[in-house]
């Protein structure tokens, strides 16, 4: 088999892994899994994890596994399920199967009866205190427990009863018998088994003991024959028992390896912090587009296709790093401005008055995108009265300030140039209403009049505007590493992080406005139609703001 590349670029060492895997024939063909515990939403890091086991099943010809890690029932939800599975299907995905780690609990509870039968498993009576207590320390071996020498015949009596029912949560669990004197901490006799009499999203109340993530990890992987089980860096100290668990049972021996989670400034990806933050209502919800959920991305406007590049461009490693949001919002900001529809938007409005136009009505066409050949035109109308943003004029302007000024001259975009030549003040000399006279010869795309201005203003026809409502975002957190200073995370959440226009003025092609149009307001941002969004009431969040912050290191 070749060396496989994409545009020049060097496989990384997941990739280089499986690469000589299946050059030396150790495998035919590869399968992954992406293995997510259905208690929360997926966020930016399960979406690296997820453009990893797809992408590299993808690229060598395999395929992937989506596997629900459901063995708590306490915390999972079908809601969870569902999510996921849109989040992935979202992204661009696809699963060769769909499994659940419940499917295989009969299966986990005959193996548990097998390491039992061969001296490998034994049911505890300790508490989980006492267990703690006596598993020693990283430099002192613990202490065996009291129960660890039952017979065979006792311990298959005991875990028989208790999936039976007859003993309390915390009363008896089935620990591994490995060796209370090793180095790494969780082959001291790990638990295999709890009780817990709690409902299963899947299963009902057919069980009250539900196998450990440890135990059910491997066996689940070996099952499905997976050949690459591909972690986080965290789960390093967890492949020995991994590996444990699969020679002890003589199974389909699947291999794991590990590689750094996806961290990004500026946010936390804490299940429990972002479960913190939505129940004690920092946010609006899961799908907050200030979360870094996929729900929150997706409703804030962010694509598939720049997700899945930040997550290339972030890389595969071997080492933690942060990574800068800002080279996520590059990669939207350049994904967006090939895709979206320009649109003019009036945020703070101040009204202006062509005092020379005669005609009631004049049709532009102006262009939906400059960079899309393809995109056409719209009509917008051009009518005596329009709107432009109110810090687009001032009465006394500063040298080199080139939009609208007494006496000053700027284009309106796709329409003409107009000059100042009045002002309407309140009574408390604010000015309310601008009077212009605007150059017939200077049409856009038709301009005869010869004159140059250097200002382009968007503007809106005051007639007929449409009223929008819109959500203006910024990060969540006013520091770099929430997880990382002192106290609670939560008193870093930065209070300016939404800004509401409840009105402001949009051009009337925005009633012809879809739920997958992405947005270009000119000289504001890109925007995405909110999901609260309905016929009478148009709601737009700012997907990114139109500067680019990202600087590209050498």
């Amino acid at each position: 088999m070749e060396e496989i590349k994409e545009e020049g670029k060097s496989l990384n060492f997941v990739e280089e892994i499986i690469d000589n895997d299946l050059k030396s024939g150790k495998y035919t063909s590869i399968l992954t899994r992406f293995p997510p515990e259905p208690n929360g939403y997926l966020h930016m890091g399960h979406a690296s994890s997820i453009c990893l086991n797809f992408g590299i099943a993808q690229k060598f010809g395999g395929k992937t596994n989506l596997r629900f890690d459901d063995t708590n029932p306490v915390t999972e939800d079908t809601e969870y399920v569902e999510s996921i599975k849109e989040d992935i299907k979202w992204l661009g995905f696809t699963w060769a199967n769909e499994f659940y780690a419940s499917d295989y609990f009969d299966k986990l509870y005959e193996y548990a009866i097998q390491l039992i039968k061969q001296g490998d498993a034994y049911v505890d009576d300790l508490s989980s205190e006492e267990i703690a207590a006596q598993k020693g320390t990283p430099t002192e071996p613990g202490q065996h427990s009291p129960y660890r020498d039952r017979s065979t015949a006792e311990n298959l009596d005991l875990f028989a009863r208790m999936k039976a029912g007859e003993f309390n949560e915390g009363q008896k669990t089935l620990r591994a018998k490995i060796d209370m004197a090793s180095s790494n901490m969780l082959l001291r006799d790990p638990l295999l088994y709890r009780i817990k009499f709690a409902h299963h999203h899947r299963t009902g109340d057919k069980w009250c003991i539900y196998p450990m993530y440890d135990f059910a990890h491997g066996q689940s992987d070996s099952i499905e024959n997976i050949t690459h089980s591909i972690c986080t860096l965290e789960f390093i100290p967890h492949r020995a028992l991994y590996d444990w668990c699969i020679e002890k049972l003589g199974i389909y021996p699947s291999h794991q390896y590990e590689f750094a989670r996806l961290n990004v400034n500026y946010t936390v990806m804490s299940k429990r912090k972002l479960l913190q933050l939505v129940n004690e209502r920092h946010v609006s919800g899961w799908d907050d587009p200030r979360m870094p959920t996929i729900s929150g991305m997706r409703r804030r406007g962010y694509t598939p296709s720049a997700i899945r590049e930040f997550c290339d461009r972030a890389g595969i490693s071997k080492r933690e790093k942060i990574n800068d949001i800002s080279l996520l919002e590059f990669c939207v900001r350049e994904e967006l401005n090939k895709i979206s529809l320009r649109r003019m938007v009036v945020f703070d409005p101040i009204k202006v008055i062509i005092t020379n136009l005669e005609e009631e009505l004049i049709h532009l066409a102006i262009e939906n995108n400059p960079e899309d050949e393809h995109s056409g035109t719209r009509q917008v109308p051009f009518t005596k009265e329009i709107y432009i943003e109110r810090e687009d004029f001032m009465e006394h302007p500063p040298k080199k300030f080139f939009r609208l000024a007494p006496g000053q001259s700027v284009r309106l975009k796709g329409a003409f140039i107009i000059t100042c030549n009045d002002i309407v003040k309140d009574i408390e000399g604010n000015v309310i209403e601008i009077h212009c006279n605007y150059i017939p010869e200077s049409r856009s795309g038709n301009d005869t009049s010869g004159l140059k201005v250097q200002g382009t203003l968007h503007w809106v026809s005051v007639p007929f505007a449409t009223p929008v409502e819109i959500r203006e975002y910024e990060r969540l957190f006013k520091v770099e590493n929430p997880n990382s200073e002192e106290g609670d995370f939560k008193e870093y959440i930065n209070p300016e992080s939404l800004h509401i226009i409840p009105i402001a003025y949009a051009e009337p092609a925005f009633k012809e406005a879809k739920q997958e149009n992405h947005f270009q307001f000119l000289r504001k941002g890109y925007f995405f139609m909110d999901k609260d969004s309905n016929n009478e009431h148009l709601v737009f969040n700012r997907t990114v703001s139109l500067k680019d912050s990202f600087t590209k290191k050498a």
